[in-house]
């Protein structure tokens, strides 16, 4: 390796972290996605000053060795900051990997299990009649798999848009802080969402639910008995990573599948997750844990168990992360689901080689690597704001007496 630096671009206002390797072979190099994008610049930090010296003369073809050797060379490890910046790292280094073999990654990884990867998409509203009004739009349009979110009168909520009450008159109690959280008045309102949905759209769409983690766990034990009767394709994060013990109590009491993990950062956080088997899908943010290797190890662990892949897909992921996604869905025969972004004209734009989405499904690509390349000039034309902005980190909800709501 003669080069290892980050570009950070923002083609629709959320910051992305790209790392690019370069090696002495003209032309040949690699592109990984480090992006945390609520401390993109702390994970640049990390790959310029930390990581790109110990790189620098290395063979980019022992990607093991590498990537074990980075993630103990600060001694303390872990992290998102540090996962995401060894992420950029190890997905470049597979990148090259892939153009020197002249294949694409998920043929490295074995060959693809499937012709194409099925996606979930999202539908959100005020009420539960345009949540279904949605539903029915996305299964016209070939989706099988939705996650539906819905509004909670009088707060804030998570992924669907704000509604309020009728000047209190629907009998929501008196919030002391704008948006309040009202845990309560979220778990009638999903019960509610969820039978309105089976009684409109049938039983044939797979439906998903994210709580968040905005429960308490005695409650997220209740939802997810009080949701099997509506047959859900998964429960998302229905306790939080400090609260994982209670995944037994659901467990115990509930056939609702789970789907868990998108705040973990470590693969040892899995270990009692998958080998007790209290979850049905691995629920995982890659660069988060480190990166495409971690991931595939990962995913090959839960299929010795029956648990199944749910990749986190979202929209401050860059396209080369995305197909990062699709290279372990096509591989991982345990795969179960994986989240859809749709990247819009400035992405592709950046981005030639973008990972194509048609008839609900992300379709392969057969171009060495992983496929996606990035143009600098344009990449240009999109900065970071120049200072961190208060809006971009992650502004957790506070309930009605003013109290913090995790996450």
């Amino acid at each position: 390796m003669t080069g290892v630096r980050t570009i950070l671009t923002a083609p629709t206002g959320t910051t992305l972290v790209v790392v690019r390797i370069d090696t002495n072979q003209p032309g040949l190099y690699g592109l990984g996605c480090a992006t945390f994008t609520q401390r993109a610049k702390a994970v640049a930090t990390a790959v310029d000053e930390y990581l790109a010296p110990q790189l620098i003369g290395r063979d980019p073809a022992d990607i093991t060795d590498i990537v074990s050797t980075l993630h103990v060379s600060g001694y303390w490890r872990s992290g998102p900051v540090l996962n995401n910046a060894l992420s950029g790292v190890d997905m470049a280094l597979w990148d090259i990997k892939g153009k020197v073999a002249g294949l694409p990654v998920w043929q490295l990884l074995g060959g693809r299990c499937r012709t194409a990867v099925p996606l979930y998409t999202h539908a959100a509203g005020v009420d539960a009649k345009a949540v279904a009004e949605e539903v029915q739009e996305w299964i016209e349009a070939g989706y099988q798999y939705v996650r539906c979110q819905v509004a909670v009168p009088g707060g804030g909520t998570y992924g669907a848009p704000k509604a309020t009450s009728a000047g209190g008159s629907e009998g929501y109690r008196r919030a002391l802080v704008a948006d309040a959280w009202d845990p309560r008045a979220y778990l009638r309102t999903v019960r509610g969402l969820f039978e309105h949905l089976r009684s409109t759209v049938g039983s044939e769409v797979e439906l998903i639910h994210d709580v968040h983690e905005r429960v308490h766990p005695t409650e997220a034990v209740r939802l997810a008995k009080e949701l099997e009767p509506y047959d859900l394709f998964y429960l998302e994060d229905p306790v939080a990573p400090e609260d994982l013990d209670w995944l037994r109590a659901i467990r115990n009491q509930s056939a609702t599948p789970i789907a868990i993990g998108e705040l973990f950062v470590n693969p040892a956080e899995y270990r009692p997750v998958v080998t007790e088997r209290l979850c049905d899908f691995i629920r995982v943010h890659i660069s988060a844990i480190g990166g495409l290797t971690p991931a595939w190890r990962l995913a090959n662990l839960a299929e010795t168990f029956g648990i199944r892949t749910a990749w986190h897909g979202p929209g401050d992921v860059s396209p080369i992360g995305h197909a990062a996604n699709l290279a372990l869905d096509l591989a991982s025969p345990n795969f179960g689901i994986q989240e859809q972004h749709l990247f819009a004209d400035q992405h592709r734009e950046v981005f030639p080689g973008c990972p194509e989405i048609r008839d609900g499904h992300l379709w392969p690509s057969y171009a060495p690597g992983l496929g996606v390349d990035l143009d600098e000039a344009l990449a240009a034309k999109y900065p970071p704001a120049a200072k961190a902005e208060p809006g971009r980190a992650w502004r957790p909800p506070r309930r009605s007496d003013g109290a913090l709501q995790r996450p």
